[in-house]
């Protein structure tokens, strides 16, 4: 079961590689919110964290050990609308500057209701933003509140209009379920509401209670799970029936309108981390061994001393992945996918052989969690039901 050559997995050709930037900052921090984000305030510079992106960016190339075309580049938080449309465009001019870009790159700006307005948009459309991933979580003011969301469902309405008024024509909205003391009429009603709105493409997901967040401290009454299964149910029944085509365990796309770049994740690309608490993902060619040599690294996660740090000291932590590392983590972003992957997928972004692979297969097979029909592997609808059961096969020192 020893790797394959990098030379037969693609030849001259790499993985797919995109961009990701952290943006840690936020007006609030909600209760439920388990990411790397910090209340705006205590000094934070976006002029000066947007100097400091370019150079970590800049540290990024040099490691990288042959020049590569971004495919897509994603600025996430946080809440990244809170930099001006004067300092997305520095940072993208900047990004354009040290890396060839893909012709047809998607560029992604994640935007909170209630932190922008009209210029905002009109400037961030002018600077290269191409897409906008809008955080709306809910249309129905009582539970925003129980969220603890610092906008209204007008707000989300009026974030939704100027982004349309200012040229964006790909639109993802976020929107949670098994909200505190959410009924299954009330969850289909706020779904309902936003496929009204007609964006490009929704991100429909069950709230959880994250370790070290204020509600898994103090948990709000959640919908028990026979509940919360029912509405993730009508979920996909509502969303398909208006013509989104579920492709990810929670992320649903009218025909043409997937998000590049998180399919890149899915699919075991490449990515590069730039940001505070930003990972990345690298392969290369074995000199002179068999496959690939896989580096994962994070950055500096603390914002401040992010800024503090000296250029060449951000990176907090670095791994090789182990061929078994490899396997499992394929595992956990590809099962995703609905409509699966092909098996070369796997050998040609891992430098693996097949039979990593095969004796998990089997057994999810034998529990009725893939579906092996055609040339690719699949998962049932159990099997995306009990994904973290499917995973789980595959965690390195298992059986």
């Amino acid at each position: 079961m020893r790797p394959r050559p990098a030379e037969d997995i693609q030849g001259p050709d790499w993985p797919p590689l995109t961009l990701y930037i952290h943006v840690p900052w936020c007006l609030r921090k909600c209760p439920y919110c388990d990411f790397n984000s910090h209340a705006a305030g205590r000094g934070a510079d976006f002029d000066r964290y947007v100097e400091r992106l370019l150079a970590d960016l800049d540290r990024e190339i040099q490691m990288l050990s042959h020049p590569r075309a971004l495919a897509s580049v994603f600025i996430g938080g946080g809440t990244p609308s809170l930099l001006s449309g004067g300092q997305i465009r520095r940072l993208l001019d900047g990004i354009r500057s040290r890396m060839e870009l893909a012709q047809d790159a998607e560029i992604t700006l994640e935007a909170n209701p209630g932190t922008l307005d009209a210029g905002h948009f009109a400037a961030y459309r002018e600077a290269g933003v191409d897409r906008l991933s809008i955080g709306v979580q809910s249309l129905s003011a009582v539970h925003l509140q129980r969220l603890g969301r610092i906008h209204d469902p007008l707000q989300a309405r009026r974030t939704f209009a100027v982004a349309r008024a200012s040229g964006f024509d790909n639109v993802n909205l976020d929107m949670m379920f098994a909200l505190p003391d959410q009924g299954l009429a009330e969850a289909a009603a706020d779904l309902d509401a936003l496929i009204d709105l007609g964006p490009e493409h929704i991100s429909y997901y069950q709230l959880t209670l994250e370790p070290d967040t204020a509600f898994q401290a103090d948990p709000p009454n959640l919908p028990d799970p026979d509940l919360s299964a029912d509405m993730a149910a009508q979920g996909v029944e509502r969303l398909e029936a208006a013509g989104f085509a579920r492709y990810e365990v929670s992320a649903y796309a009218r025909p043409g309108r997937r998000c590049r770049h998180n399919l890149n994740y899915w699919r075991f690309g490449d990515y590069l981390g730039i940001g505070a608490g930003a990972h990345g993902k690298i392969s290369c060619p074995r000199l002179g061994q068999w496959g690939w040599s896989i580096e994962r690294r994070e950055k500096i996660a603390d914002p401040w001393f992010y800024l503090k740090a000296a250029p060449d000291a951000l990176v907090a932590a670095r791994r090789c992945l182990t061929e078994a590392d490899c396997v499992f983590e394929f595992a956990l972003n590809a099962f995703r996918l609905t409509q699966g992957f092909r098996r070369s997928l796997f050998e040609e972004r891992t430098g693996l052989d097949w039979s990593w692979m095969r004796r998990g297969i089997h057994e999810a097979v034998s529990h009725g969690f893939l579906d092996l029909s055609d040339d690719r592997i699949r998962p049932t609808e159990l099997g995306r039901v009990f994904l973290d059961d499917l995973v789980s096969l595959y965690v390195p020192g298992d059986g």
